[in-house]
């Protein structure tokens, strides 16, 4: 939070305009670590193969892993681009 005020603060203090953005496939692209497996999904079964599962490559947006894998290709990348993190934020 302290970097969201500090932000925050000299946006009020220059009277710059602040813009928010939503990616909406954001979670999608993130690739999985562990071995993840579904039901298929109404609609796409196999004929004959109703009963086999599918295994994830890649994250959605209901599983718990997808905002954490987001985070650290997030991280990686800013880390690698230069950038270091605040020690006033975990």
């Amino acid at each position: 939070m302290t970097t969201i005020r500090v932000i925050l603060s000299i946006a009020a203090i220059e009277n710059l305009h602040l813009e928010q953005l939503d990616v909406k496939n954001t979670f999608l692209h993130e690739d999985l670590e562990e071995d993840i497996y579904m039901i298929q999904p109404e609609g796409f079964e196999v004929p004959g193969k109703e009963n086999l599962v599918c295994k994830l490559h890649k994250s959605l947006y209901s599983l718990k892993q997808a905002s954490r894998q987001w985070y650290k290709k997030f991280n990686e990348f800013m880390s690698n681009s230069g950038f270091n993190r605040c020690d006033m934020d975990h």
